[in-house]
C-alpha cells in the first residue's frame, strides 16, 4: 500500500511542476522589440542610406535611386509616414 500512495505523490508532484512551468513561461513568450521610428528622413538616411522597402520585390516610381533601400517590414511599417509617394520605399535616395 506504501508503494502506491508513493507512486501517487510522484505523479501528483510531476503534474503539478509541469503545469507550473507551461504557467510560468507563457508570460516571457510574449515579449516584442519594438522598430525604431524616424522622425524624418533625414534622421533615416543617416542610418539608412537607400531608404527601407517593405519586401525585396517592391519597385522604386520614382525612377533611379543612388542606394539599394534595407528590407525589412517591421521598419517600414514603423515608419510608413515616410513613404510621400506610397511605393512601399520609405525615403528613398
Amino acid at each position: 500500500m506504501a508503494a502506491g500512495v508513493r507512486r501517487i505523490a510522484a505523479i501528483l508532484l510531476a503534474s503539478a511542476l509541469v503545469i507550473g512551468l507551461s504557467i510560468g513561461s507563457t508570460g516571457t513568450a510574449e515579449a516584442k522589440t519594438t522598430a525604431k521610428t524616424f522622425k524624418n528622413c533625414t534622421e533615416m538616411n543617416k542610418t539608412y542610406k537607400g531608404g527601407i522597402a517593405r519586401t525585396s520585390s517592391v519597385k522604386n516610381k520614382g525612377g533611379k535611386t543612388k542606394n539599394k533601400p534595407f528590407v525589412s517590414k517591421e521598419l517600414y511599417d514603423a515608419n510608413k509616414k515616410s513613404d510621400r509617394d506610397k511605393d512601399f520605399i520609405a525615403c528613398e535616395k
